[in-house]
């Protein structure tokens, strides 16, 4: 067994608490993933896991341990990333992490020129409503809106992206446009349960912020599904432009208050600060940027 190939099967199994998991993060069998953790436990004359039917969990060692391969398969890593540049052909493996409605549409739609460009560049997208651990979970990248939970990571803003209130032209047809933000306190608000804003709505109002309250029959996870809600004339929802553009362009949904929106917010790229990106990682950054933008 080669040492990087055991410490980094160690660091999959480690960081998906499964040797399922961390073998098929790898490309391996079950069974070539727990023969190289044996042998480096075996090597190092320690026990990294603790092994049950049910889960695997880092010994105090393996913790120790764990925290210090990181970067050091990163630095691994970064030192394939020069030979790369300068044979000028990117490869390897990048783990990214985004919103599932982003995810799915728009990040795919960016990704899918980069993998045609650089064919030897192998992209795990894992799409998630939750803020998932970067570092515990192996990944190399996140793709984030708004304001970073995590401040010990480093982001890189790829986008502004306006926030919309939007309603379908039925709802206002039967409801009623409303004049001014203040009046969606009279009318059926489609809610994220997401975010820090869920019973209240900000808007640039007499040059200021302004919150105001909202309520309604429906709210969900998903801006996708608020987004579609609105659409079938439930309600006036407010989401990421992205998730309502087709459905404006098709006339489903309008947008109510132009003029008062509250600042857009970022989208980030984020990885952790003490990780030396592979060249095939910058170069899917700046890709990002570009294509986003």
């Amino acid at each position: 067994m080669d040492t990087i190939d055991g410490m980094r099967t160690f660091a999959a199994v480690a960081a998906e608490q499964s040797f399922t998991g961390g073998a098929n993060r790898l490309g391996i069998s079950t069974k070539l993933a727990s023969k190289y953790v044996r042998q480096l436990e075996e090597r190092l004359g320690a026990q990294l896991l603790h092994r049950t039917t049910r889960s695997v969990t880092l010994t105090e060692t393996g913790r120790a341990y764990y925290d210090r391969c990181l970067p050091l398969l990163d630095q691994f890593d970064e030192l394939e990333g020069l030979v790369q540049d300068k044979q000028s052909e990117l490869a390897g493996p990048v783990r990214i992490t985004a919103p599932t409605g982003f995810g799915s549409t728009h990040l795919v739609d960016a990704l899918r020129p980069f993998q045609s460009a650089h064919p030897r560049v192998e992209i795990e997208l894992n799409l998630s409503d939750h803020h998932v651990s970067v570092v515990e979970q192996g990944f190399d990248l996140a793709i984030r809106f708004g304001d970073l939970q995590d401040s010990t990571l480093v982001a890189r803003k790829l986008l502004d992206m306006r926030i919309i209130c939007c309603a379908s032209p039925e709802y206002l047809a039967s409801h009623g446009m409303p004049d001014t933000p203040e009046a969606l306190t009279e009318h059926n608000c489609l809610l994220q349960s997401a975010g820090s804003t869920t019973d209240h709505w900000t808007f640039f109002v007499d040059n200021q912020t302004k919150a105001i309250p909202v309520r309604g029959s429906f709210r969900a996870n998903s801006p996708m599904a608020v987004a579609r809600m609105a659409a079938g004339g439930l309600g006036i929802g407010r989401v990421p432009l992205y998730t309502a553009r087709p459905l404006i362009s098709d006339g489903r949904l309008q947008v109510l208050f132009e003029t008062h929106e509250s600042p857009p917010i970022g989208l980030h790229a984020v990885y952790p600060p003490g990780r030396h990106l592979t060249a095939r990682i910058r170069a899917l950054i700046d890709h990002l940027r570009e294509f986003l933008e």
